[in-house]
């Protein structure tokens, strides 16, 4: 596979949770800087990590997509600009040092805004992953910031009616669950 069918590949991971594809375009030894604020799994090496960060997206925005506006790059690095697109239909939760941070309730808006991300490569595989992402106008759009008076009356009353610590409950157990289900070298479809 190319760096441009890698980093496509990355993305379609991303959308789709596919621990086939994921196998494929990346490395054992992956590296997301990004996994600071997601559930613990999503730091895992390799293709489980992949695959947590993506049951942890998905569980907050239904429809995710990742539009490719531009690549560039090498045999050892590519940057892609892009969108990330979706609607919030599930809880988006934070993280900060493995602990809830932050837990918007479902919305039901539309996010549309524009990261730029570095794809470290080596061997035919994505390595290292980081990004340079537009949060506060993702975050605008959500009505979190500035706060919509409503979208932050629904994040108090979820802290306090403890809404929150269970819906970071439950997405930590998702993205293990999906990070559990990583394929291994050598493994074959189905077996798992």
């Amino acid at each position: 596979m190319d760096t441009t069918g890698l980093a496509h590949g990355l993305f379609r991971i991303l959308e789709t949770g596919d621990a086939a594809l994921a196998a494929e375009v990346v490395g054992e030894d992956f590296h997301n800087r990004e996994a600071a604020v997601a559930p613990a799994a999503c730091s895992i090496p390799g293709p489980a990590g992949v695959l947590a960060s993506s049951a942890w997206m998905r569980s907050a925005f239904s429809d995710l997509r990742f539009p490719v506006l531009g690549i560039a790059g090498n045999d050892e690095q590519v940057w892609v600009r892009l969108r990330m697109q979706g609607r919030h239909t599930g809880p988006f939760v934070r993280f900060r040092d493995g602990a809830l941070d932050q837990a918007i309730p479902p919305t039901g808006r539309e996010i549309d805004f524009e990261q730029i991300h570095v794809l470290d490569l080596r061997d035919g595989k994505v390595v290292g992953h980081e990004a340079v992402r537009d949060d506060i106008t993702m975050l605008g759009q959500l009505g979190v910031f500035p706060p919509a008076p409503p979208t932050a009356l629904r994040m108090v009353g979820w802290k306090v009616t403890g809404r929150a610590a269970r819906a970071a409950a439950d997405i930590t157990a998702r993205a293990a669950e999906a990070a559990a289900g990583a394929r291994q070298p050598g493994d074959h479809a189905g077996s798992r």
